[in-house]
């Protein structure tokens, strides 16, 4: 497999002794995590490792489910339209993002997440916190999702296999999945699933939705309207091994969430409600957004020294929603539609690792990326009339990268070329940039290394949101500038037996990211570069193995803060809207060997963000509440093939949200007083059963 060479701390990825030396050769599969569960889910994070078997037991159905006790990683959004995944702060538009080696980035509609996808598809979800490298571009970090694969699902010498699982809850709805996967040949497989969830309109922790002032909303019995809908996703993936050294996989997924919905799944009911009153138009909107993504994957292995991997792929989406329900008040008729948008990613990327040299070795890192962007808005009306438009945009990259390792002391430097041309309502324009890389690693012993780096960052300006005209309603801006600026960064990390621990590992990262020319899409009537904005802060972990006992515990704090220019003095000092206060996860697992019973608990302790100002948060109220939340779990097989888990979420009932999710009260002059604040669920009882073929 070939290695991620941009990790911010080096992982603690090997039991017992051993420490995950960072030699990333392309070759070397010494320091693999062993794949002990069939069905799962293994997330690894350049900030802390999570075993694969902790993670299954969560029952994830949200993204949120999987990262949320990664530290400097948050997802946003309780409502299935709304995944949006943060990286110290930073939300889903300044991260690359992809599935299967696939591009999601796409700015769809500022009321939902810029990602669609069910947990229980993905065999891996791979995070860099942070940009460390010139390998990946970016301003926040990369996240690279995979999704599952016939060869990992049949055991030595079978041939065929079918897995059928099926989940209920007695908050959030059920789901169950079938998935059938084969060897066809000695070189071909197939995977064949299939995933539908039904989802419920739950209730809020406490049992009452509450508004700023602690009263309860009038008219509501505890229960968020606009949740229940279905998801539908679809997976065919066929892998051909054209030789021992070359594999070609071609994947296609079909993604389909619907519903009637709420009109802002980011927002809560509260202002849904004051809103859908004030206006008499319906409460719910019939809505559809799909995700087709067609994928090629391409591996290749040269000799001992090289791999290669290329990626060539489209991804479509899109979101359809009937609003002409706004002619149920004749004052409105204009505004009856139906509308649609459309967002395209089409592009190839290749990465390939060579390693060189003998006693001063050197791993060279190198590749290309290429991403077209393309979007489409149509609206049309009861009334007769049409409005339309589109953008598009294409980035195009190389990349340069050299690890040269002497002894205990390694040297990384990086030099990255961007090209990006945008045609879009805001700017007709080219930018480039040269961007470089430079870090160091002291590794004194085994099990302890050092690491420094500096990363240089770039991002062209983003097409225009796609759901609200594609641009048809922008105001143009010539004299719009690229995101620019540097992320610095210092970590260590140390893993061993000791403290009669079958493994002890601690490790810490101290960050400072500089965005120059930060861009905020209401600077006034057109997006604009309204400052510099700085995001400094910290992830650490402690982890303590004895036994059958694993502990983690997790800490990150990040803090933003912008020094606005002349022209936009009224946002100097504001902080990035999805900023968290510090965050501590504890995550605790046990597993009874001899009877096949594994048990989880893990909390997280949010603290309280200060009112101040912000970008795009709440214009009233903008301070957020601290929360903490406990979830349990346990997980038994009684039989090889057989396995029940049931675990309970919100132990204890909590009424919180996520610090990402839209929190807080605002002022709109017809509507009165807006409470934001996108609820996450009650106390959740939830089970599973599992049986493989």
């Amino acid at each position: 497999m070939l290695k991620s060479t941009c990790a911010a701390a080096v992982l603690l990825t090997v039991s017992g002794t051993t420490f995950a030396q960072n030699n990333h050769s392309a070759v070397d599969t010494s320091d693999e995590i062993e794949q002990v569960v069939v069905w799962g889910t293994e997330v690894k994070a350049s900030s802390v490792y999570m075993d694969t078997t902790d993670i299954t037991m969560r029952q994830a159905d949200h993204v949120s489910d999987l990262l949320r006790t990664i530290p400097g990683v948050d997802v946003g959004g309780a409502h299935s339209m709304n995944q949006r995944i943060t990286i110290r702060s930073m939300d889903d538009k300044d991260l690359r993002i992809s599935i299967d080696g696939a591009n999601q980035n796409t700015y769809m509609y500022h009321h939902m997440g810029n990602l669609q996808i069910h947990a229980d598809i993905l065999k891996s979800v791979d995070i860099d916190v942070g940009t460390n490298s010139v390998i990946n571009g970016g301003l926040g970090g990369a996240v690279r999702f995979e999704t599952k694969e016939a060869k990992d699902m049949l055991a030595a010498g079978e041939s065929f296999g079918a897995r059928l699982q099926g989940t209920a809850s007695d908050n959030s709805g059920h789901n169950y999945s079938i998935a059938a996967f084969a060897q066809l040949s000695n070189s071909v497989d197939l995977l064949a699933y299939y995933n539908h969830v039904e989802r419920e309109n739950y209730e809020v922790g406490g049992g009452k939705i509450l508004i700023s002032d602690g009263s309860e909303l009038a008219g509501t019995d505890g229960t968020v309207r606009g949740l229940e809908g279905e998801v539908n996703d679809a997976l065919i993936k066929a892998g051909f091994d054209i030789t021992p050294n070359q594999r070609l996989e071609v994947g296609y997924e079909s993604y389909k969430d619907e519903g009637n919905y709420s009109y802002r799944p980011d927002m809560g009911l509260a202002t849904d409600t004051a809103i859908t009153n004030s206006l008499g138009v319906p409460l719910l909107w019939p809505t559809e957004f799909t995700r087709d993504t067609l994928t090629v994957n391409y591996d290749l292995i040269i000799g001992s020294h090289t791999e290669i991997k290329a990626a060539l792929f489209q991804n479509e989406s899109n979101l359809w929603r009937d609003e002409t329900g706004y002619a149920e008040n004749p004052d409105y008729t204009t505004w009856a539609a139906v509308v649609d948008g459309e967002a395209k990613n089409t592009g190839f990327n290749v990465i390939a690792e060579t390693l060189l040299g003998d006693k001063i070795t050197h791993t060279l890192t190198y590749g290309l990326d290429v991403i077209k962007y393309e979007t489409d808005y149509q609206a049309s009306y009861l009334e007769g009339g049409i409005d339309a438009a589109g953008e598009d945009a294409t980035n195009s990259a190389i990349f340069l990268q050299d690890r040269i390792e002497l002894g205990m002391f390694a040297i990384i430097p990086g030099v990255r070329f961007d090209e990006y041309d945008v045609n879009s309502a805001v700017v007709d324009k080219s930018y480039d940039d040269v961007t470089t890389s430079l870090a160091a690693e002291f590794q004194p012993i085994n099990t302890l290394v050092f690491k420094a780096s500096t990363t240089e960052l770039f991002k062209g300006p983003e097409l225009s949101e796609v759901f609200t005209g594609a641009g048809l309603f922008e105001t143009a801006n010539p004299d719009l500038k690229a995101e620019t600026g540097n992320n610095t960064e210092l970590a260590f990390a140390y893993g061993d037996a000791i403290l009669g621990a079958d493994r002890f590992s601690v490790g810490a990262t101290m960050f400072r990211t500089n965005i120059d020319g930060y861009t905020y899409q209401y600077a006034g009537p057109s997006l604009d570069n309204v400052g510099d904005m700085e995001i400094e802060g910290v992830e650490a972990y402690i982890g303590y193995d004895i036994g059958g006992l694993r502990a983690l515990v997790t800490y990150s704090d990040a803090e933003s803060e912008l020094d606005a220019y002349e022209q936009y003095s009224q946002f100097d000092g504001a902080r990035i809207d999805r900023q968290q206060g510090d965050t501590w996860s504890v995550n605790l697992d046990y597993s009874f060997s001899n009877v096949d019973l594994a048990l989880h608990y893990d909390v997280q302790m949010v603290g309280d963000v200060a009112a101040g100002p912000d970008l795009d948060g709440a214009s009233l109220e903008n301070s957020k509440d601290s929360f903490t939340i406990h979830n349990v779990s346990l997980q038994w097989q009684p039989l090889q093939r057989l396995q029940f888990t049931a675990g309970i979420d919100n132990v204890f009932d909590e009424f919180y949200a996520s610090q990402s999710s839209r929190t807080g009260t605002s002022f709109h002059p017809r509507f009165g007083e807006l409470y934001l604040t996108d609820y996450e669920p009650g106390r959740n009882i939830k089970a599973t059963v599992a049986y493989q073929f």
